[in-house]
């Protein structure tokens, strides 16, 4: 009978012993919060009130830093930290760690976005440390973003000494390497990083830059093309992926980087007219002259010194509006000796022509001889046709004259978009050879399609 009764006693004194233990507890873990908080208003406190007798009291001031630095309130924390600065620069007594001092304004500032005054105090506390890791990773940042790469290189070199496996420090090791035209050195430092960050893009397309700058092409086109659809990379991988197929002469993968280039939103200006520009030029090269014309005069809208594309604009806005133009300077060397046959067919009015001979110099020119018979004389003529518009040079009226002598015509016509030289002139003012230039031929074919329907009428 007892035992039942006995039981319920002692279960009923472990259940209050328990309680009386978690409110014991409860009690102590308030208690402890409240001393901590007590702690830091009460080391304030101290602190503010040393400083009301010396503003410039070291072990108020330092009390306080450290409290702004833990609760991250930068601004102030860098302020008292400057103060400390300037006291220790001028005592030796302090009794305070100057190079804590000076790392920690450093990273203060560096977290102000105040690049000037952490360069600053990380020079100051690398003066009385070389081997610290934050001090030779940060300075080497900052001069890496100063552009002073060599500087640069140096000092995260001593920082990977102190940490081998730090991702940034073998980025930003990279990155200086290629500034200063060493992408073989760079390439190492880079694919060690990104193993270790593998999310970091724009380490990504600098190692494809390194490739690309190493001749290494088919290993730079591969990242370039996975980076096509990267928001932020994308535009530029589009724009050197496309550039590689066309150096490469494959044009239409070339319009089709720079045209997924184009879709992306938020584009860099010279990224953007870099890309139109590119991809104007690889139209043109597949002669779709009205899908180029758009592309430079947007260009020009907005930037009429780039690069050629005033004399762009100019010269292939005629192409666009004459055919024969177009076929006579871009088209295959088969429709340009046909186009150049139906000239020679009608350059002389009510004469009976027949070809002989056709010949092609390399795409540049193409000469033809032809008997012409007209009710007033008959003589074996040749035509040189040459399809470069820049200026003709007496070279070249040469080569035709004696061109001219080997067949033995009795006259030659020598037909240029461009121009001729006044050297190419003087040559031919005592030889049977007509110099025809730009504007004349522009009128020649204008007419060569209209003359034999004219003629079919009558």
């Amino acid at each position: 009978m007892l035992l039942p009764v006995v039981a319920g006693i002692a279960f009923l004194a472990v259940v209050a012993v328990a309680f009386v233990m978690l409110m014991g507890r409860s009690r102590g873990s308030i208690t402890g919060r409240g001393k901590r908080a007590k702690g830091r208003d009460a080391v304030l406190k101290d602190a503010n009130k040393k400083l009301a007798q010396n503003p410039r009291d070291p072990e108020a001031l330092y009390a306080i830093a450290d409290i702004c630095f833990q609760e991250e309130t930068w601004d102030k924390a860098m302020k008292n930290y400057e103060i400390l600065m300037e006291i220790c620069a001028t005592s030796s007594n302090t009794g305070i760690n100057e190079f804590e001092v000076d790392l920690r304004f450093a990273l203060s500032a560096l977290k102000l976005n105040l690049p000037d005054q952490a360069y600053r105090g990380f020079s100051a506390a690398r003066i009385i440390r070389q081997d610290n890791f934050e001090v030779n990773y940060n300075l080497g940042y900052l001069e890496f973003q100063k552009k002073n790469y060599e500087k640069a290189i140096h000092l995260l070199q001593q920082a990977r000494q102190q940490d081998p496996e730090s991702s940034a420090a073998l980025r930003y090791l990279g990155h200086a390497f290629f500034r200063i035209k060493k992408p073989r050195e760079a390439m190492n430092f880079i694919r060690k990083a990104i193993d270790l960050a593998p999310d970091d893009k724009e380490s990504l397309y600098t190692l494809a830059e390194c490739y690309y700058e190493a001749n290494q092409t088919e290993q730079a086109q591969r990242i370039f093309t996975h980076l096509r659809a990267d928001p932020v990379m994308g535009p530029s991988a589009c724009l050197l992926s496309g550039t590689i197929n066309s150096d490469a002469r494959q044009y239409e993968a070339a319009i089709q980087d720079f045209e997924i280039g184009l879709r992306h939103q938020d584009i860099k200006p010279d990224v953007l007219v870099e890309l139109r520009y590119r991809l104007a030029s690889a139209y043109l090269k597949k002669n779709a002259i009205d899908k180029a014309l758009p592309l430079l005069k947007q260009i020009q809208l907005e930037n009429s010194n780039y690069k050629d594309v005033n004399v762009l604009v100019g010269k292939y806005q005629e192409l666009n509006a004459n055919k024969n133009l177009q076929i006579f300077l871009m088209a295959p060397s088969a429709d340009f000796v046909a186009l150049c046959r139906k000239i020679v067919m009608n350059y002389f009015r009510k004469a009976k022509v027949k070809i002989t001979n056709i010949s092609v110099n390399k795409s540049e020119w193409a000469d033809i001889l032809a008997e012409v018979d007209t009710p007033k004389w008959a003589d074996l003529i040749m035509f040189r046709f040459i399809r470069t518009q820049g200026s003709i040079g007496e070279l070249i009226v040469r080569d035709f004259h004696s061109h001219l002598k080997e067949v033995k015509a009795g006259k030659g016509i020598c037909v240029t978009v461009g121009t001729y030289t006044e050297e190419a002139k003087r040559y031919t003012e005592a030889r049977l050879i007509d110099l025809i230039e730009r504007d004349r031929l522009s009128a020649m074919l204008n007419a060569v399609d209209a003359r034999p329907q004219a003629a079919a009428k009558k």
